[in-house]
């Protein structure tokens, strides 16, 4: 049996630096998931301990259950679908942390709030949003964050950027009385954007000490041919070029 937990004599340079998971861990039955959405659920099929070869799951999930990617077929029947995304704008790809946890519930995320960050927007960046809102993950508060507003995504999609992520369950507001408003969705996905949901945990990257001009991402979705979004396994860390030492 060959033992992956421990490093080869081959290190590489990604293996020296701090990476950062930005996913939601999926717990069978305990995830919150979009009303009308499937729930994500895990049985185990087969089992060493009854006698099996192996152990086995079966999985039961939604294409946007988790830390998910949206693509641009999920809103547009003529639109991209998961599997033909452009991975080069999802692997390994520059990124912005817009730290807008100063932000209360419903309030909007405007393009003037985004001042400080625009120089730095362009095509192939990812620009990842921090309400800090991945706290009340699996609470009734989820639904009330901070959301963009339509010009705000306008005026990020004219700097050539195609990947919008954040740590709430939509860029859009989700309200109360209304549900979720698709305005963003529409924007985003109908000039072949993406959008990454329930990103988790991304106040660790504000608070990890690394060079947040120097953040990448990598945000890789599962190959589902035809589909309309995918679950990510999220991760973000230093990439280096801005310096030749690794602390």
């Amino acid at each position: 049996m060959h033992d992956l937990s421990t490093a080869s004599n081959d290190v590489s340079p990604l293996s020296l630096r701090k990476l950062i998971d930005l996913t939601h861990p999926l717990i069978s039955s305990n995830v919150f998931s979009c009303p009308g959405h499937p729930m994500y659920a895990a049985q185990r099929t087969l089992s060493l301990a009854k006698g099996d070869i192996a152990n086995v799951h079966t999985l039961q999930i939604g294409t946007h259950s988790g830390t998910h990617i949206d693509a641009p077929y999920h809103f547009f029947d003529d639109g991209i679908p998961v599997d033909e995304l452009d991975l080069s704008l999802l692997t390994a790809a520059p990124a912005i942390l817009v730290d807008m946890r100063k932000k209360n519930a419903h309030e909007a995320i405007t393009w003037e709030d985004l001042g400080p960050y625009t120089a730095r927007m362009r095509a192939g960046v990812a620009v990842l949003i921090c309400t800090g809102w991945s706290k009340n993950w699996g609470q009734p508060t989820y639904t009330d964050h901070p959301y963009l507003d339509g010009e705000a995504s306008r005026r990020i999609l004219e700097t050539g950027v195609r990947v919008i992520g954040i740590d709430a369950m939509s860029p859009d507001e989700v309200n109360p009385e209304k549900g979720d408003c698709i305005d963003v969705h529409r924007l985003v996905l109908g000039n072949g954007g993406v959008i990454v949901e329930n990103l988790n945990g991304l106040e660790k990257v504000v608070e990890s000490g690394i060079r947040l001009d120097d953040l990448v991402v990598s945000l890789l979705p599962l190959r589902l041919t035809s589909l309309d979004g995918s679950p990510v396994r999220a991760v973000a860390w230093e990439s280096g070029r801005q310096h030749t030492s690794i602390n």
